[in-house]
């Protein structure tokens, strides 16, 4: 009996001692692969048409089309800051035109006033868009995974009436944001999938590094709009684009 109750107290204390030594991270920057197959956008695009033109343009373009962004995170001020990060080289075998608007988006999030600021390129337009911090139903599920070294749980959202998201958030990481506009999660959302845009983003490595007040920073330029009023311009301007304008507008808004 008393070698039992000893071995009790010893699994509870390696308990505990796993608890205490868990490291909570208030502040950092985090890279973000974004990786969009080109392959299946191609699909999408030509509503399925596998014809002989449509596998000769797969032929001289890689499948996938990969940039990386930088978000810093500073739970003290409880903001976050998005942006393009290291530069690879331009595949010259995809044409600018076939990556798609807003491609290089700046997102500012202070989540305490629950208030965003996001810079977009949106063809031969620059946006800068101020409007409260978007609002996700998320379901979070059981599964988990390990992105970037940190154990992350995943949760399914809604965007746009209809345009699911899979996410995967750390709750080591005190600041509810992530890459893009995405948040609301108990933790730093760590990975983003979208299936109906063929777009994934998910963090490389995380550095623990004194993130400034000046490293988190609102965008200024750019013509000044909220959601709504992008929306709506979006809407007009590509009425007769069929599909495509509408797979245009849910890569612009995300």
């Amino acid at each position: 009996m008393k070698k039992i109750l000893l071995i009790c107290i010893t699994m509870f204390t390696a308990c505990c001692t796993l608890q205490a030594q868990q490291i909570f991270i208030s502040k950092g920057k985090v890279e973000f692969e974004k990786k969009v197959n080109l392959y299946k956008d191609i699909d999408a695009w030509s509503d399925g048409d596998d014809n002989d033109w449509i596998q000769n343009i797969k032929k001289t373009i890689p499948q996938f089309e990969v940039s990386y962004f930088d978000l810093f995170f500073d739970a003290d001020a409880n903001k976050t800051l998005y942006k393009p990060g290291r530069e690879l080289p331009r595949d010259p075998k995809v044409p600018d035109w076939f990556r798609g608007p807003a491609t290089d988006n700046v997102v500012y999030a202070d989540l305490n006033n629950q208030a965003t600021t996001s810079l977009k390129n949106v063809f031969e337009n620059t946006f800068l868009i101020k409007d409260s911090v978007r609002k996700i139903e998320w379901k979070i599920t059981n599964d988990e995974r390990v992105i970037a070294g940190l154990d992350c749980r995943k949760a399914v959202g809604r965007i746009m009436d209809s345009v699911y998201v899979i996410a995967f958030y750390s709750e080591q990481i005190l600041v509810s944001g992530g890459p893009e506009s995405f948040n609301g999660l108990p933790g730093l959302i760590l990975g983003v999938a979208i299936p109906r845009i063929n777009t994934t983003w998910f963090a490389t490595k995380l550095e623990l590094i004194e993130v400034k007040p000046q490293d988190i920073v609102a965008p200024q330029k750019g013509k000044k709009v909220n959601e709504a009023e992008l929306l709506k311009q979006l809407q007009g301007s590509m009425k007769d684009w069929g599909k495509s304008g509408q797979r245009n507008i849910w890569k612009i808004m995300i």
